[in-house]
């Protein structure tokens, strides 16, 4: 068996999260493409205050999401490492744990580029858009898997499993 901190095992470890940034990464560009072939088309414009109210809404959510991915992000690491494991399997434990928290954390900070995508559908321009994509895209590249969180994993779990 490879030593669990060899980087190439490392780099292995981390394809599936980062499976899912692409993943995410796919579906902002696929909502931001439909947006602009379509166009006018897939618009149902609403009068101006109702959408205003909306958009408004919309950005204070986007703008809260940052904080409540990263505590939330937090706590899944600490729990990660911190939450019993079998004692054989730990660095596959380690690799699924991680895959999920960024897998969540990759869910919740997209969350802005639909938010674009449906004030675009009704009716705000494409600078609407851009601006909750461009939210999403700082997003990914906060959030995207880091080898120093995973080998903190791995660290814990395998002292974990060395108490014992």
């Amino acid at each position: 068996m490879q030593p669990p901190f060899d980087p190439q095992r490392l780099q292995a470890d981390l394809r599936m999260p980062w499976l899912s940034v692409a993943a995410a990464v796919l579906v902002s560009i696929a909502l931001v493409l439909v947006c602009q072939h379509f166009g006018d088309s897939i618009q149902q414009p609403l009068p101006d205050t109702p959408r205003e109210w909306l958009r408004t809404a919309l950005y204070a959510t986007a703008i809260v999401t940052f904080p409540f991915t990263n505590l939330l992000r937090h706590i899944q690491l600490r729990l990660n490492q911190t939450m019993p494991c079998p004692s054989d399997a730990y660095p596959a434990t380690a690799k699924r744990r991680y895959w999920v928290t960024v897998t969540v954390s990759m869910a919740l900070i997209q969350s802005p580029v639909i938010y674009g995508f449906v004030m675009f559908y009704f009716g705000d321009p494409v600078n609407t858009l851009t601006i909750f994509t461009l939210m999403s895209a700082l997003g990914f590249y906060l959030y995207r898997p880091k080898p120093q969180e995973y080998q903190a994993l791995m660290t814990a779990l395998a002292r974990q499993h060395h108490d014992e």
